[in-house]
Parts: structure tokens; sequence; C-alpha cells
């Protein structure tokens, strides 16, 4: 084993920030998390940077923003030629590995069928794809810079990729019944699921072990004296919600207590930009879905047992580092790429609007010999993460992705009472369907005391609410505090600028 620091990126998916103990949660129960932040610094107000699964992964791996990297929406494949982080450590001597969910290309077929995606459903539920597919031994190796890619494609039951593969091994009746659910419903229509896979065989054990295995391999020296980097990529606690085993019953929904501002509802039917949404919804399933109060409830449990799940195979992975020895030498990072409203107004899922539901993240960052454990109130984003790690690993500038994005936050890992933000942007460029029925662009600015949402097709208006005084965004002060409106568009337009992409490099003076 080599003398440079590894790391152990773990990421789930579409995980509110409040949905762990550590947060504040009494009803979760996430030991294994709550110790590894008691070892950390934790970011109470850590935000993505696209409360969408394929851009805001696109920003983790290459430090850019969607509008660089160009992943602006779900259903853009992230471009081959793109840089990465994962690329920069290979060649700096890393070994790089994911196991688990990437989400880099779609999981859909392509609109136009000259273009291939190596993550389509289509290709990976048949077992002998025909024509121009990316599946199985057609796998492009490396992927996106990870040398080794055990992939996880799906959520909940309805699961597929090298998963799968290995479930048809274990249990072919089992794996049968998934590639039959491909081909019959919508796994992400669905709030919640029945689940027929037991918890040996659910794809977050399958994670948990597979992860383990690898770090088997490295202390017995297959990987040389190489430092690696290891993405940890669960698909939970995605919807649709259906934790396995005792996972599912862990919490009753009777004991749940609904967010304060659940009966909000009607409001949004009268606000200027969600009111079209709400009347005509572009993809109701899974966008901005309203809920009942049973069916939030019921939701939300499930939610925390599938979190409680995740806890426990943390708890296995980080006992496993330590027991090996890497524990000391290994950077351990904990976050989700976005969030879910969880019945805050009234919604489940995501989709855009001014709510903070999608946008804040958890974020627990141990780096051995350099974090001051604590909670840091420190703006942070998504985009600062590939940049900070780059940093802490020592890897010099002109070594990296060319013009990578975002802050360095070291010093507030060194220091958590420190800053180093004082506001960050948060972009959707969302598409349903070629230019409709949803076609939008939304920006949000955050400050430490506000957040500001303004909306491409309503020049004029915008949303801004008191962070700190107005937790559950009931009253827009937009109309009632202009002075404070004029500061915050000038900042949001002034973020705005300077994220822009500066690509192609100029090649000469005139």
């Amino acid at each position: 084993m080599g003398k440079k620091m590894n790391v152990l990126f773990i990421i789930t998916d579409q995980q509110r920030a409040d949905m762990l103990h550590c947060y504040g949660n009494d009803v979760i129960k996430t030991p294994n998390i709550d110790k590894l932040a008691s070892e950390s610094v934790r970011f109470s107000n850590a935000f993505c940077t696209n409360p969408m699964c394929m851009p805001n992964r696109a920003t983790l791996l290459t430090g850019y923003y969607p509008n660089v990297h160009g992943v602006r929406s779900n259903g853009i494949n992230l471009p081959l030629d793109m840089p990465t982080i994962t690329q920069t450590l290979v060649n700096r001597g890393y070994h790089t590995i994911n196991v688990g969910k990437t989400h880099f290309n779609i999981w859909v077929s392509p609109y136009n069928p000259k273009y291939r995606s190596a993550e389509c459903f289509d290709d990976w539920k048949v077992e002998k794809p025909v024509g121009n597919y990316l599946s199985r031994d057609k796998f492009p190796n490396p992927y996106y810079g990870f040398q080794e890619c055990d992939l996880v494609l799906g959520h909940s039951s309805a699961c597929l990729g090298h998963y799968h593969d290995w479930l048809k091994k274990k249990d072919p009746d089992i794996a049968k019944s998934v590639a039959e659910q491909h081909n019959k419903d919508v796994p992400i229509f669905n709030l919640f699921n029945e689940n027929y896979i037991p918890e040996e065989l659910y794809n977050t054990t399958y994670i948990r072990n597979n992860t383990i295995s690898f770090l088997e391999r490295y202390v017995k020296g297959a990987y040389g004296d190489k430092p690696f980097f290891l993405q940890c990529s669960f698909p939970d606690p995605h919807h649709p919600a259906s934790p396995p085993g005792k996972y599912k019953d862990m919490y009753n929904p009777e004991d749940i207590e609904l967010p304060s501002n659940f009966n909000d509802l009607e409001n949004l039917y009268k606000h200027p930009y969600l009111k079209t949404l709400m009347k005509n919804p572009p993809f109701r399933p899974a966008l901005l879905r309203e809920e009942t109060e049973e069916n939030v409830k019921r939701f939300i449990a499930l939610n925390y047992g599938a979190v409680s799940m995740i806890d426990d195979a943390v708890g296995k992975i980080l006992a496993s580092l330590e027991k090996l020895g890497l524990s000391k030498n290994t950077i351990v990072i904990f976050t989700s790429d976005h969030g879910d409203y969880m019945g805050t107004h009234g919604m489940c899922l995501k989709g855009p609007s001014p709510f903070n539901g999608t946008l804040q993240i958890p974020l627990i960052w141990k780096v051995p010999g350099i974090t001051e454990t604590g909670v840091s109130e420190a703006l942070i984003s998504s985009i600062d993460i590939p940049k900070t790690i780059l940093e802490l690993l020592n890897i010099k500038e002109r070594f990296r992705p060319p013009g990578m994005q975002g802050h360095n936050m070291k010093p507030v890992l060194e220091d958590p009472t420190k800053t180093v933000r004082d506001c960050l942007l948060i972009t959707e460029d969302e598409e349903v369907g070629p230019k409709g029925p949803l076609y939008t662009r939304v920006s949000h600015l955050i400050t430490e005391d506000y957040k500001i949402t303004k909306y491409a097709e309503l020049p004029g208006y915008g949303d801004i609410y008191d962070r700190k005084n107005d937790k559950d965004e009931i009253n827009n002060l937009w109309d009632k505090e202009k002075n404070l409106r004029a500061e915050l568009v000038d900042k949001l337009l002034h973020e705005y600028m300077i994220t822009r992409s500066r690509f192609p490099a100029r090649q000469g003076g005139t």
C-alpha cells in the first residue's frame, strides 16, 4: 500500500439532509453514520449544484457546472471526452473503482437510435441484445475514468446492470421477475413498491459486499502500491421506496409526523410559476407529485427504512476499513446527489420549485490528520467537492481537469468555524420530451440568511425566503422587501456570470 491518501466516497440517491439522526431527526436510526459524523466535519449548509441525478453526478465527477459539462438535465449523456477527476487520479497513479449507481448515461432508450447508452435498461434487461449496444461484453472499460465499474442500474427491486447478472446466478427466478417488472412497469412512476427481494440479495447488500471485497483485495496487494479512489454509490432511498426484510416495517407510518407545511398545497396552485405545472402536470408520477396524508406517511416510513439499511451497510464498510488497517490513511465522504420534498408543501419526490427539500443534502467529511471535528455552518456546494478532493490529495492544478470550478473547502475541514463562500448558485434546466411538456430554467442563490429563486419564464417575479426565520418557506419577501430583492438579484446575476463556461480556451492574441 502506498503512502498517498485513499478516498472512500459514499453517495446515496435522493436523500434529504434531515434524513439522518445526526442532522436532528429524532425518529430515524442511523448510528453508524452518526458515529462517522462525530469524527468528521458535518456540514449543516450543504447544497447540490443541480437537484437532478444526472447533472449533479456529472458535476461531482468533473468539477464543472452543468452549463460546462453539458448534462443540463436528466436525459443527456455525459460527453466521453469530458475531463474527470477519476481520470486525473488514474494519471497520477491511483486505482479508481465504482460500486453501484453511476448515472452518467441515460437509462431509457434515446430519441435518436444513432445515440447509445452504456446504462440503457433495454439493453441490460435482455440476455443477448442485438445491434449497437454497450452492455455486458461491450460495456466500455474504463468508464469515465473508473478502471473498474460494478454497475447497479435502477431503484428498489427493479435494478439491472452487473448486479442483475449476479442476481441471475444467485436466484434466477428473482432475476427473471426483475426483468419482467421492467417490461410491464416504469419503476420511477411508483411512490413505493412491494419488494420481493430478500435482504441478502438486495442491491444495498450487494454494494456493501462488493465494496468490502475491493478493500480486501486491496490489502492483499492486488493493486500494488497504488492508492485508491473508491465510489460506493447506493441507489436508495430514491423512490420507489421499498426496503427489504426487517427494514420494511422498521418504522410505523402511523408514528410519522407530517411536515408543518404539509397543507400548503393550495397556495402552490396560486403561485405564478408553479400553478401551471400543478394544473397541467408534465410528469406527475415523478415530478412535483401531490400525495395524500396516508401515502406521505408511508413513503417517509419506507424511506427511513431504506436509509437505516444503508446505515448498517456503511457501518460494516467502515468497520472493514478499520479492521484492514486503512482507516488512518483514507478520506471518507458521505453525501447524496439531491433531496426530496418528502411531504413538504404537500408534495413528494422532486421537480422545479423554490423550495428547499430537493436542494439541501447531507455532507459528512473525514480527513485523517486534517479534519477538526465539529459542525460547520459554512455554505458548501456539490461543485466544491471535486476540487477539494484534489486539493487534499495534493494534485497540482496543471494535472487537473482544466478550469475546474467551485471552491477549495480545505480551510473549513481544518477549522469548521471558517467560511469560504458567501453564496452559492443552484441551476435547474429541465426538459421532459423534446421541447415539452416541461421546458424550463430556474436559478437559485443561497446566502447565509436568504434564498432567492428566479424563473426564465417570469421576468419581474421571483421568490425570496428568510432561511433562518421562515424554515417552512411560506412567506415570500419578493414584494415586501424591495431593497433586499435588488441586492439579491444583483448577487444572483454576478454569481451566474462568474460560473459561465470559458471553453474553448483562447488560442491566440488576435
